[in-house]
Order: C-alpha cells, then structure tokens, then sequence
C-alpha cells in the first residue's frame, strides 16, 4: 500500500489547526459579542428592569416623568453582592411585591448632584440648585437626602403642593386653603419667608409678577398661583412714603391667624395711646386702628381727614390730634 506522502500529512495537519483557531476564534468573538450585548442590555437598557414583573408600576411611571431619557442605572446604583442577593431573593422568594426600603435612601444625593449642579453635557437641561437658599437650608445645612422631597411618590421628581408637612407637622394654612408651601415661600429670601414682593405675586399689579418671574426663582418657576387666584386676591397698594416698609408677615401670620386682630398694632405701638386722642379713641370708645389709619397707607394726612374723621365728628386738623 502507497504511503501518504509527508507534505500531504503535514498539509492536512495545518489545515486542521487553522480550522480549530478559526472556529476559537469565531467562539470567542461570538461569545464576547453576545456577553456584551446582554451586559450592555442589563445595564443600559430600562426594560431589562421589567423583565421582573413587579417592576411594571416603576417603568410605567418613570416613562412619564421628567426623568424618562435617563437610563435606570443612571440614578440606581448596586454592587455586584448587592444584585446577586436580589436575585437570589426573587428565585427563591418569588415576592409578590417590592419590599419596603424600611428608610433606605434608593438614590443618594451624590448622583442627583451631578446634573442638577454640576454641568452634565447629556443633560444640559437639567435644572440647578447652585443658586437655591431652600436646598442650602434643606440639604447643606440641614443634610437631608434629596429623594426625601424629591421622589417619596414613586418616580415623581417635583414635590407635591404640601410636601413640606411631611416635616414641618401642624402648618396649617388659614384663609389661603389649597395654596402650596412654594406659593409663598421663597428662595429670594435669606430665612425663606416671603418677602413682601412674594405676597404681590398675587396682591400686586402685573409689573411685579413679571419681575419675579424674570428673577428665576425656583419657588416662581414651578409653584406659580392659578390665574383665578391672583385675580381673586384683593389688590393692595404701598405708597413709597408708607412709614411701614417691614415685610408682610410682621403682621399677617398664614399659619395662626392671617388678619391681624385689632390689638395687633399695639404690640408695637405701647406708648401710642399717650399720645394725643389716641387713648380716647382707643381705649374709652373702642375703635380699632384701622378705622382711622388706612392698612397699607397709614398716614391720616389732610386730606384724608376730612373723610375719615368726619364719619364722626366735625374736622379737626390731624395735627391737632396728636398733640
């Protein structure tokens, strides 16, 4: 019997290791391909989450919140102990909903930092706080996690109108019934209270409205009064030379009694029922302050005089009054 040649065994040899690196080679590339392609879909893709049914009523709200092109894991982060015992848990658990996160904070302030701060090129919409004395009080100050606020109702980001008695328990507000804390509150103010341009948001003319709009404010931005209620409010009008020029809140207080009682005044004012007719008017027949001295105005000038003090008697020079 002929023997095979040496060079054909030697070829045939060759053939078969080229073979074996390419179909190593195809395994590899195909494997890789593969193991990228679900790692990539596990970790970039929000409807890997939904592939756990119990997952659904999240997708469904994220999908509409102001958060849906960002990817899950953007803002949820695990380790690699921390998904495997999620995993081992659903296997051999099946639970039928999410467990409760018993205080746990799902998102850490340090990823919401990085757009709402810090520039994020992919998001360069995103709003930031840089500028905001409320998150300085909130979070700075007072370290409280951002999701406390933002993201306690599931995946949605801006606070509800009452969000904050979650904390502050027992705020109620009287005669303004419906109104959101942000309605009054404000960032344009070091202690947050509302400056007096905040109150003629709503008691003021369009020219303010504008001004604090343009300003930029987070409060303005997101918890602006319906227009039935600014056309609702009362207008008032403080003339440059009122001698009061103190914020609003000195004497309306929203969250005991919002009008002033008529003893209000002379909490500052001890002495003035000294002076002149005031402990006359005052004190022996009973009449409130405001019935002479117009809220907002004040002043009892001449002219005024003469149709305010003569509701009950002849005119009298005001000067005369207070001497």
């Amino acid at each position: 019997m002929l023997k095979k040649p040496q060079w054909v065994k030697e070829g045939l040899t060759l053939k078969g290791k080229i073979i074996t690196v390419v179909l190593l080679l195809v395994v590899i590339i195909g494997g890789s391909v593969v193991a990228f392609k679900f790692y990539n879909f596990t970790q970039n893709n929000p409807k890997f989450c939904i592939s756990c049914h119990l997952m659904q009523p999240a997708y469904n709200a994220w999908s509409k919140s102001k958060h849906k092109g960002i990817n899950c894991h953007s803002c949820h982060h695990l380790s690699i102990p921390e998904q495997n015992r999620l995993l081992i848990t659903f296997i051999l658990h099946s639970p039928k909903t999410v467990p409760p996160l018993h205080g746990r904070i799902i998102v850490p302030w340090k990823f919401c930092y990085k757009c709402h701060w810090e520039n994020n090129k992919k998001y360069p919409e995103a709003k930031k706080i840089n500028n905001s004395r409320m998150h300085a009080k909130h979070y700075f100050m007072e370290r409280i996690e951002c999701s406390k606020c933002h993201g306690y109702i599931l995946h949605e980001f801006l606070p509800g109108a009452r969000f904050c008695l979650r904390c502050h328990k027992g705020k109620k507000v009287h005669g303004m019934k419906g109104f959101a804390c942000l309605n009054c509150h404000t960032d344009r103010t070091v202690n947050l209270l509302p400056g007096r341009k905040k109150c003629l948001f709503c008691h003021g003319n369009e020219q303010i409205r504008k001004e604090l709009i343009a300003g930029g404010t987070l409060d303005v931005q997101f918890f602006r009064p319906s227009k039935e209620t600014i056309k609702k409010a009362p207008k008032i009008h403080v003339p440059a030379g009122a001698p009061m020029q103190f914020h609003c809140y000195e004497c309306h207080k929203p969250h005991t009694k919002l009008m002033p009682g008529a003893g209000k005044c002379l909490s500052c004012h001890r002495d003035i029922i000294l002076t002149g007719k005031h402990g006359l008017h005052v004190q022996t027949m009973g009449l409130a302050c405001i019935y002479c001295h117009k809220p907002h105005s004040w002043k009892v000038t001449k002219k005024e005089a003469k149709s305010v003090c003569t509701t009950c008697h002849g005119y009298k020079d005001p000067l005369q009054f207070i001497k």
